[in-house]
């Protein structure tokens, strides 16, 4: 009889707001294994702060460090976040072993940071999980070629969780975050937002090239080459599921805030089309906006300096925050002076958003 293909989880760093979060994981994911039968290959992020921390530490020591020590360093707080995992899961009597960046088969370009995927081997996983029950993942870490540490990027642990659901062929990949699923707008920053129960693989990949805090837009892109459906659920038991991402969905109008992303203003349009272009090459998530000279960085956490340093940019300002407007399927992205005005201005929006029947009937998985 072929033995039941493995489940793929990915928890975030949200669901390990304190060291007794593991163990309530672990008990979860053993009672699981009991009753499914099957192996769990289980991608974690870093415990809340863990990552900035030890950036802090590096930048106190070197201001601008170089790409292969930033990528080096830290990774490792996602490293230590699997191995407190697979302690708990042990502490319960169920086997579980870790499978870091350079043992888990994923191999990139030699982009230090943002690195892009070139090749996933399955054989490490598969051996893996011939002898344990989970096999935890630390988030976002792979190798180059020539075995160098690599980073995904930041929140990139969807990106790894989807590459481990194509190695193993699996059909469906598990996203748990402290929300069910992706909403029309930041259920933490905006009143009224809906929940969307079924998104196009099109639209979830623009909410989130946009700054939406909802998965990599890397990761679905890759679930889509290899029709992976993505399901989103909670990361507290009962685990609800909310949204599912795959070929179709329904209308997915929407108000994109990230409070992290930053609007660049730079002297012209030229500037901005030469600066868009040098982070883009630096693997950095941006859009050019359309009305003027503006470049948004979306997400934060990019030394913006250094990437003018090394490139020759010209100097930019920061113009303000960008929040950006979804209509059937077209953007719209408008410029806040600071914070407050980034949330009235996302609430407002967001009250105008035309309120389509909502989609019903989640299959059982």
């Amino acid at each position: 009889m072929t033995p039941a293909l493995p489940a793929v989880l990915k928890f975030g760093g949200s669901s390990f707001a304190s060291p007794d979060a593991y163990g309530e994981l672990a008990r979860a994911l053993s009672a699981r294994v009991e009753a499914g039968g099957r192996p769990l290959a289980v991608v974690v992020s870093a415990m809340p702060g863990e990552t900035e921390k030890l950036r802090g530490r590096l930048h106190e020591v070197d201001p601008h460090p170089s790409d292969d020590r930033v990528a080096g360093l830290l990774t490792l707080a996602d490293t230590v976040s699997a191995h407190l995992l697979a302690a708990a899961l042990h502490r319960l009597g169920r086997s579980a072993t870790v499978l870091a960046g350079h043992e888990s088969g994923v191999t990139t370009d030699e982009t230090f940071m943002w690195a892009r995927l070139e090749h996933i081997d399955p054989e490490p996983l598969w051996y893996a999980l011939a002898r344990h029950d989970v096999v935890v993942v630390p988030g976002g870490q792979a190798v180059d070629g020539r075995g160098r540490p690599t980073w995904l990027g930041k929140n990139s642990s969807d990106l790894s969780a989807v590459a481990v659901a194509v190695a193993l062929g699996a059909g469906h990949c598990e996203i748990h975050s402290d929300v069910e699923g992706i909403h029309s707008g930041d259920p933490n920053k905006i009143t009224g937002t809906r929940l969307l129960e079924h998104v196009s693989y099109a639209d979830a990949a623009t909410m989130s090239r946009q700054g939406a805090k909802v998965l990599h837009h890397r990761a679905v892109r890759l679930a889509e080459q290899h029709g992976v459906t993505i399901v989103c659920r909670h990361n507290k038991a009962p685990f609800t599921t909310g949204t599912l991402i795959g070929g179709t969905g329904e209308r997915a109008d929407a108000v994109v805030l990230n409070l992290r992303s930053t609007v660049l203003g730079y002297p012209d349009r030229t500037a901005a089309d030469r600066a868009h272009q040098a982070f883009r090459a630096d693997g950095v998530d941006t859009v050019r906006l359309e009305d003027g000279p503006y470049v948004a960085v979306i997400g934060g956490y990019v030394d913006q300096e250094e990437t003018r340093r090394r490139h020759g940019l010209a100097p930019a300002r920061t113009a303000g925050i960008p929040v950006t407007e979804i209509r059937g399927g077209r953007t719209a992205v408008h410029i806040a002076a600071d914070e407050d005005e980034a949330v009235r201005l996302a609430q407002k929006l967001h009250d105008n958003l035309a309120v389509p029947a909502s989609a019903t009937g989640l299959p059982t998985l």
